[in-house]
């Protein structure tokens, strides 16, 4: 059965390539109407999908966000892949109208225009933040007219060079901080509620904020088009060919000193590689590049192949499906797009073992083939939301051609339309069979306070994640009583740790409720109170016993957690740590991250341990060196540099000297110079 499907897959881009050459297009380029389109998917049994909302109301739609009163809102994005002129942008943020209650959308209305490459928005206090770079924006309708009328800047400076690398997803996150993703890039960003805060920098990061304390920084990743959180909020991000990243450690705390081996945390998952059922041929530009850098690969040498379908090219928008509405076993879902291989991809998220990190799988109904695929070369998944109905929302930029041109040959994209489809565009909503597509009425901006708290009970994570924000918006203390008693039930779980983060929201925290977390039965509360007790000032103390948490993840906090104190006996706990989890990257990166790994004592404690020698030593090498170079510690002498020199003879010699030679030029410890240089003089590397 594979076998005749990989020949006719052959035939048909064979024979697409043959229509190519002598007409560009080929009949698969022609647009389909949405329900021509919809023709060619094939979902997976037990679902069905309809049409929500279609051109003429929704075009170039890009991201589809509901806000508490119930309102859809969706961002279009016309002017994709070019940059527009200053002030020429044509960008959308229209409001979405089901005017009958039916589940479709009759009519939609322009709550803002002129909007320059704006990618995504996020419903906040009766009004929404919209990510446009270099901007973050924030716009309100004062006059209750349904269209904008004032417009504020957060933030700016972010990179704004290439439409499918700027600053975009966001996303509110349990732990009550804005997340958005920034693909690495570049910038200089400022902060225009207190322009006295000093600029960020943003190389290499990704960017989380909190409006309710104008706080602002760097977060791990990057992430591309797609991030999302599952229920303990660790942060999962989708990249092109990586449809699924584990960001496993914080960027706060991996950058606590600079004398890291490395800070990568973005961890690849997937067990099933980046293999994909894709039904459509890839076009002829798509085939060309591709047989053109193979042939380039091959000529320089490289062992490398690059796929122009079949594999993960364009993957976006992954998306946890937290929702009430689908099948108890789809609830931790990830949902990815690729809007390269026209189909919708689903993994199945699971622990992995001791290790704090997961293993992304296929189900096993989706072993030979995606969730949703389709036939239709322009159906372009790009990305999705859970509504407050519990069903999963489908945004399809539905274009011909989908890839920035700066990437395509100039002679394959003289005759190409990159602009071709600007005028369509469809939202498509997934829920089982049988089950009614009538709107969901649940409106959570008119709730009472008390209200507010008894939705974070909701089966749905819209609704609890949603109810949450209001209360942080609203400040009502009035409901502390009643977070408290939601907080005290031990069996509620998942409800325990909104309330949690709803009394953070209030400022309401106490080391009662802290250690309350911290005794829970719930692995995740323990772990979210770990980061919270890292605010109190003998916060360390509570700290050790988890240490040997049976949660992987709690003890991966824990050491974390530990490592944002400096006291002594912190330094102890973790060499002892390295010694019981140095097996473990993730790990010994916690404890080299850690303030404690730069003093002499843990320094010592950690190289006269057996343990120094069997796994992360030129990881421990590279940070002791530097950190004995730092504090002026030429007591380590002989020894250290013996041990430096141990941590790199698995390497090769030019390497070897490389990196000491690169630690010299940072090093302003006389003694220890003159101890490497003359290691270096007598070749005893």
């Amino acid at each position: 059965m594979m076998k005749s499907r990989c020949f006719e897959k052959v035939y048909v881009a064979l024979l697409g390539v043959l229509i190519a050459s002598c007409d560009f297009g080929g009949p698969y380029d022609e647009a389909l109407t949405p329900a021509e389109s919809m023709a060619t998917f094939d979902l997976i049994e037990g679902f069905e999908l309809d049409a929500y909302a279609v051109e003429p109301h929704v075009m170039d739609p890009v991201e589809l966000k509901f806000d508490a009163a119930g309102k859809a809102f969706v961002v279009e994005m016309p002017d994709y892949p070019f940059k527009p002129d200053p002030g020429k942008g044509r960008g959308k943020i229209k409001q979405l109208h089901d005017d009958d209650g039916d589940g479709v959308i009759d009519r939609s209305t322009v709550f803002a225009q002129g909007i320059s490459e704006a990618t995504s928005i996020l419903p906040w206090k009766e009004g929404l933040i919209v990510t446009a770079a270099p901007n973050i924006l924030f716009l309100q309708d004062l006059d209750q007219d349904g269209t904008c009328d004032s417009t504020e800047i957060l933030f700016t400076g972010f990179f704004e060079n290439n439409s499918e690398a700027q600053i975009t997803n966001l996303t509110y996150g349990l732990d009550n901080w804005i997340y958005a993703s920034n693909h690495g890039q570049s910038g200089t960003v400022t902060y225009q509620r207190d322009t006295s805060q000093p600029a960020l920098q943003m190389q290499g990061g990704d960017f989380r904020f909190r409006l309710d304390r104008n706080k602002f920084e760097l977060e791990a990743g990057p992430a591309q088009f797609g991030q999302t959180f599952n229920d303990r909020c660790h942060r999962f991000i989708t990249q092109n060919s990586l449809h699924i990243r584990h960001a496993v450690i914080p960027w706060r705390y991996t950058h606590r000193h600079p004398y890291l081996f490395s800070t990568q945390v973005a961890h690849n998952i997937s067990d099933h590689e980046a293999e994909m059922f894709q039904e459509t041929p890839a076009p002829h530009w798509r085939a060309e590049r591709t047989a053109r850098r193979q042939v380039k690969y091959e000529e320089q040498g490289l062992d490398r192949r690059e796929y122009a379908e079949d594999y993960f090219t364009g993957c976006s928008g992954g998306t946890f499906y937290g929702g009430h509405a689908f099948p108890p076993e789809f609830y931790g879902n990830v949902f990815t797009g690729d809007v390269a291989g026209n189909l919708i991809h689903r993994d199945l998220l699971v622990a992995e073992g001791q290790s704090p990190t997961y293993v992304a799988s296929r189900a096993p109904s989706e072993r030979h083939r995606e969730f949703l695929f389709a036939k239709d070369s322009w159906f372009r998944p790009a990305h999705f939301t859970v509504g407050p109905d519990g069903f999963l929302y489908v945004v399809d930029y539905y274009r011909q051609h989908i890839e920035t041109p700066l990437s395509i040959p100039a002679d394959l994209k003289e005759q190409m339309d990159f602009l071709n489809g600007h005028d369509m565009g469809r939202l498509y909503r997934i829920r089982p069979t049988g089950s009614g597509s009538e709107a969901d009425r649940s409106i959570l901006v008119d709730a009472s306070t008390l209200d507010l708290v008894a939705t974070l009970k909701h089966p749905n994570r819209w609704q609890r994640l949603t109810a949450q924000r209001l209360l942080l918006e609203r400040q009502d203390t009035s409901c502390i009583p009643a977070l408290l008693t939601l907080f005290a039930n031990d069996d509620l779980r998942l409800p325990r740790l909104h309330a949690l983060y709803a009394l953070e929201g209030m400022n309401a925290l106490s080391e009662e409720i802290i250690r309350g977390a911290l005794n829970a039965s719930y692995a995740p509360l323990r772990e979210h109170g770990l980061m919270l007790a890292e605010r109190l000032p003998n916060g360390h103390r509570l700290m050790v016993p988890f240490l040997t948490d049976p949660d992987a993840r709690v003890a991966l906090q824990a050491v974390l957690s530990l490592g944002e104190f400096d006291q002594e006996p912190v330094a102890q706990q973790l060499s002892e740590c390295w010694s019981r989890f140095h097996q473990d990257k993730w790990f010994r990166m916690a404890v080299l991250s850690s303030r404690a790994a730069l003093k002499e004592s843990f320094i010592r404690s950690v190289w006269a341990s057996k343990k120094r020698t069997d796994h992360g030593a030129k990881e421990l090498a590279y940070v002791t060196l530097l950190a004995s170079s730092k504090h002026q510690t030429p007591a380590l002498g002989d020894e250290l540099v013996t041990m430096i020199v141990y941590a790199l003879s698995n390497d090769e010699r030019e390497k070897r000297l490389s990196d000491v030679r690169k630690v010299l030029t940072l090093d302003d410890n006389k003694e220890l110079r003159k101890y490497l240089n003359e290691w270096l003089d007598a070749g005893a590397l």
